[in-house]
């Protein structure tokens, strides 16, 4: 052999593999049509009469059926049971036994047909998990005494400093303890514009580092990653079902022993009660097996079940399972959290008045509060910075807890804190705007210079943005909004009427939370709770369905029955609409099937329905069912 021949015959060799596979998830569809062509050559041999024909239709009943009886065998070894795919290997055999070998041969084809269809619907939920999969990185760079060594993510432990370049994806979360750059996080939230990361800001697998070169302190082992946990998510998803398909499923059992009995007493009860002839009555016995088969009702939820959930996960709404995606049809109102979820979580600075100038004044507050790590401080140091404000020291700082602070800047003395802290010129700083900020539902911090009141700011956790059109999306779909928040009754009522929800309850604990839930869950019936801390934890267990926002705790994403990765809360709106769709598809799949099964069943008795019309007409409908289903793969 030559070289060039060698060369060639080890290049096929090596191709082999990649094309298989390449077709095995077709390899359902490609023996169908296989099984196809062979009962296209048996009907044209069949005409001639020659015994060939009977050799390609057998082709046909073991290529196209092959798939389906070792499915059906091994479900009924396994669970003692028969179901559906024992019926069509009985009917087609039945039908080849009195001579029907095309019918037969063609029941075969288009079973193998519809079984393709589901199996493409599998396989196209589960690219979904295949394409985050792939976005998730398996090496590293670890940084060591001696230098960098590209490592395995699955041998790093928490603490581990990682080096990630410029255009790489993020290997495991962590957070950044040197450099600066933009991070593109599309895969985690959906949001299209990078985010910058400094130190001590957090990072997550599965993201891509656009510019700049960070050393990342790793926080989370791979497998407990947030990326890790969507993926887990989806999958979990996947396997398990709706409490309609488990109806389903139990129903098939009895249905097909019902079937065969009936099948059973029509191979000699029509011959001597109505003087049928053994032929004609063993036909129809056969055409009742095949249209009595339960194909197409098995086939109107799940394919369906599992379009709705590839099409929520493909656009940040995952679903633990088919159960939650059912009970958001049935939603009568939903409970929100308000810090975090109606709104931002974080206060920022929406006032600030002073009866100096403003400039100067902000720079020395904001020094002072640099030295806090007060959420309030924090928001007013954010605010200065946004300013452009260069921050100084403070030539000496006390802290007053519960109070505010104490501090010498430039020769003077500085008090920033609440109200209390000031005595009563406070309330009459500025013609008493304190109360008019205070009823807004603000937060107010009082500034002051040498024993006088200069300033006063207010702050706020403002509302997102996507909050009032979410609401005003439930209130069109009919859902009651409530709003549970531990904020007094005046910050309440401000939130709710900026929001637009329907109702609130103040000062709310967690364990409050809960009994308020039950006794939504009396007034409406399925009740929905999102949150995303973990003292929302115990009413997202409790609410028939638990929303968690994927910026949440851990602990509320395990909780949690269905995620919002995009942290948007129009989704709820989308995934109830998406419910309320996957259910009206089913409703019409359950009542076309039983249908078409009622109809045949009809026509064989009255003896007008021949073999290859029932078979069409049975496997047709499955195939329907099963298309239908499909449309819940579109947007």
């Amino acid at each position: 052999m030559s070289s060039q021949s060698k060369a060639l015959s080890l290049g096929s060799s090596d191709s082999k593999l990649p094309f298989l596979e390449k077709i095995k998830p077709h390899a359902e569809l490609i023996a169908a049509l296989v099984s196809g062509v062979f009962i296209l050559l048996g009907w044209l041999f069949s005409k001639d009469e020659s015994s060939l024909s009977i050799i390609f239709y057998l082709l046909a009943f073991v290529i196209g059926g092959f798939a389906k009886a070792k499915e059906g065998i091994e479900e009924t070894i396994e669970n003692k049971e028969l179901n559906v795919e024992m019926l069509m290997i009985f009917a087609a055999v039945g039908s080849a036994i009195i001579g029907y070998w095309t019918e037969g041969a063609i029941l075969i084809f288009i079973f193998a047909v519809s079984g393709a269809l589901e199996t493409y619907t599998m396989n196209k939920s589960q690219k979904e998990i295949s394409a985050l999969m792939e976005l998730q990185p398996e090496e590293a760079w670890l940084i060591t005494e001696t230098g960098e060594k590209k490592v395995q993510v699955s041998s790093l432990d928490i603490g581990d400093l990682i080096l990630i370049k410029p255009g790489e994806r993020v290997p495991t979360d962590g957070m950044v303890v040197k450099g600066t750059t933009s991070i593109d996080e599309a895969a985690i939230s959906g949001e299209a514009v990078p985010v910058t990361k400094s130190a001590d800001d957090e990072v997550y697998a599965g993201t891509v580092n656009i510019n700049g070169a960070i050393t990342v302190k790793m926080t989370k082992p791979s497998s407990e990653t947030l990326f890790q946990k969507i993926i887990d998510l989806v999958q979990s998803a996947q396997s398990e079902k709706s409490p309609s398909q488990l109806f389903i499923e139990r129903f098939e059992g009895t249905y097909v022993k019902v079937v065969l009995a009936v099948v059973v007493l029509m191979m000699f009860l029509p011959h001597f009660a109505l003087g049928w002839s053994w032929n004609e009555t063993f036909y129809r016995a056969m055409v009742l097996l095949v249209v009595a088969s339960p194909c197409a009702l098995v086939a109107s939820i799940m394919p369906a079940s599992l379009s709705a959930i590839s099409n929520g996960a493909r656009h940040g709404i995952l679903f633990k399972g088919g159960a939650h995606l059912e009970n958001l049809s049935n939603l009568k109102a939903i409970a929100f959290d308000k810090t975090g979820t109606l709104t931002r979580g974080k206060p920022v600075v929406t006032d600030f008045l002073t009866s100096e100038d403003e400039a100067d004044t902000l720079q020395v507050v904001a020094s002072i509060e640099n030295q806090s790590n007060h959420p309030l401080a924090q928001a007013i140091v954010k605010h200065a910075r946004s300013e452009g404000i260069q921050l100084t020291q403070p030539d000496s700082l006390e802290d007053i807890s519960g109070w505010g602070v104490k501090a010498v800047m430039d020769g003077s003395e500085w008090k920033i804190g609440k109200a209390d802290f000031m005595g009563t010129a406070a309330s009459n700083f500025m013609d008493g705007r304190y109360e008019t900020l205070a009823s807004e539902g603000k937060t107010t911090v009082f500034v002051e210079r040498d024993g006088v009141i200069i300033a006063l700011i207010a702050l706020k956790d403002v509302v997102r943005k996507e909050t009032v059109d979410a609401l005003k999306l439930l209130a069109d779909e009919g859902v009651e909004t409530i709003m549970l928040t531990g904020d007094n009754e005046k910050t309440a009522r401000a939130i709710a009427q900026e929001s637009g929800v329907s109702s609130f309850i103040a000062e709310c604990l967690p364990e409050t939370k809960v009994d308020e839930l039950k006794l939504l869950k009396q007034d409406f019936g399925t009740v929905a709770m999102v949150g995303d801390g973990i003292n929302d934890a115990p009413a997202l267990a409790t609410a028939n369905v638990g929303i968690a926002m994927g910026e949440g705790t851990d602990v509320a994403l395990e909780t949690a029955d269905v995620v919002l990765m995009k942290n948007d809360l129009t989704r709820i709106a989308e995934a109830i609409k998406l419910s309320k769709r996957m259910k009206r598809i089913v409703q019409q799949n359950v009542i076309f099937s039983i249908s078409v099964i009622m109809l045949l069943i009809a026509s064989n008795f009255l003896q007008v329905l021949d073999l290859p019309y029932g078979v069409i007409g049975h496997e047709g409908s499955t195939i329907l069912v099963i298309l239908n289903g499909l449309r819940l793969l579109r947007s």
